[in-house]
């Protein structure tokens, strides 16, 4: 099994060209006094753009623009662009390091198409798969130095690689034997966020923490773009502003907060709404992880300098379902899924190996052989997941214990207990 790119079997075919979100432009008012007569034949001669922006605006409509700026080094037929602001930070990256940054897309990739087959399979309650969000995450991840704190969400399987956790720790929370299944500060990687958009607060809780005491480390938070409509959101925006907090909020747009689109939440595009709150945004494309990791590195070296928070919209598309409980079919169309297939990140570096030329047959092949090793030993550890102490629930919720929770502890033994066969065995 192959999960190199969900286009790569189909065919090396040319890509398409990047998506972007309209914003909205701004209308100017003409001064000056007009005679009636003068004002109806304006109207007259107004062209039907003009007549539909009028209409627009009085209905409260936005009127859409030109698609706004989007950071790319790499385009989706897998070709080099210069860019004068970013080049600087991936001037020092080698062959060694791009076949890297393959090497953890591919990887990433083989990990979450197991977790989805093991949850089909009925081995895991549920899975959120990162498909097609593997350069936003792998190129933000790589960016990091080993002393920042990261804040993810539930979703960033990539960063988690990144940060050197295990993939099976990832995996024990969604079979329901652990609350996480490793420590933060081993690898200043916290715990996944179910809650949507919390973590961004306390994401800049702990970066108003790391100024105080005078460290030159940064905090970046990940979330997606329905959480960005959260209040939590705007809150860490605010405060982290006010106080010039060392954190980068990495928003990674892949166009669908569950069923809702983008352009359903927000009338302006995400990055744009940095402005309101007095610090920078960016939006990069989210699919090349070259300027993924440029940006982030921008963002990062802003935030341990001391010039405060950045946002950075990773503008992507998530392949499969919002989870594995959900059918995205229901409310979007294989043609939307097959554009984006063509900007696919994984195809798109690989092209650029092959061209330069940085990578050869052999590599392929080998890296092929790791995925279907990892694939495995995935499967294997997560069957092998002991089920977890009944009773552990009760465990560590007061320091010196209390009533209640003596109660309830004494009431689920009791309902184990009915449980027990004829011999008195569990």
């Amino acid at each position: 099994m192959t999960v190199e790119s969900t286009a790569a079997h189909a065919s090396r075919r040319s890509a398409g060209s990047n998506a972007g979100a309209t914003g909205t432009k701004r209308t100017t008012s003409t001064t000056g006094r007009k005679t009636a007569a003068a004002k109806k034949a304006t109207t007259a001669k107004k062209p039907a753009t003009a007549k539909k922006a009028t209409a627009a605006k009085k209905a409260g409509g936005a009127v859409k623009s030109a698609e706004p700026h989007l950071v790319q080094l790499l385009t989706p037929e897998g070709e080099r662009v210069e860019n004068a602001e970013f080049d600087q930070y991936v001037e020092g990256i080698t062959a060694e390091d791009l076949r890297g940054l393959y090497r953890d897309m591919v990887l990433t990739r083989r990990f979450d198409a197991e977790a989805t087959s093991l949850q089909r399979q009925g081995e895991l309650g549920l899975w959120a798969s990162l498909l097609g969000q593997e350069a936003a995450q792998i190129g933000s991840g790589r960016a990091l130095r080993d002393d920042d704190y990261v804040f993810p969400t539930y979703r960033e399987h990539g960063v988690a690689w990144c940060r050197g956790v295990d993939p099976t720790n990832l995996l024990g929370m969604f079979r329901g034997v652990n609350n996480g299944g490793w420590d933060p500060n081993g690898n200043n990687f916290h715990l996944y966020t179910i809650v949507i958009g919390s973590q961004a607060l306390h994401a800049t809780g702990y970066a108003m923490g790391v100024a105080k005491d005078g460290a030159d480390s940064a905090v970046i938070a990940y979330f997606g773009d329905g959480a960005s409509s959260q209040g939590d959101v705007a809150e860490a925006f605010t405060f982290s502003a006010v106080y010039n907090a060392p954190v980068v909020f990495f928003c990674q747009n892949n166009q669908w907060a569950i069923s809702e689109p983008t352009e359903k939440q927000s009338r302006v595009p995400l990055y744009q709404r940095a402005q309101g709150f007095g610090f920078p945004g960016v939006r990069v494309d989210g699919n090349d992880v070259l300027a993924s990791l440029a940006v982030t590195r921008w963002a990062l070296e802003r935030a341990r300098s001391g010039e405060g928070p950045t946002l950075i919209e990773a503008f992507t598309y998530r392949m499969g379902a919002h989870t594995t409980s959900d059918d995205p079919t229901r409310y979007r169309h294989d043609d939307e899924r097959a554009a984006w297939e063509a900007k696919d990140p994984i195809l798109r570096l690989r092209r650029y190996l092959e061209s330069a030329p940085h990578a050869d047959e052999g590599f392929f092949a080998e890296l092929e052989s790791e995925s279907e090793t990892l694939g495995k030993r995935v499967r294997e550890v997560v069957r092998a997941m002991p089920d977890p102490d009944h009773f552990a629930i009760f465990e560590n919720a007061y320091a010196d214990g209390h009533a209640l929770v003596d109660e309830e502890r004494a009431q689920f033994a009791a309902y184990q207990a009915s449980f027990d066969d004829t011999d008195g065995g569990k």
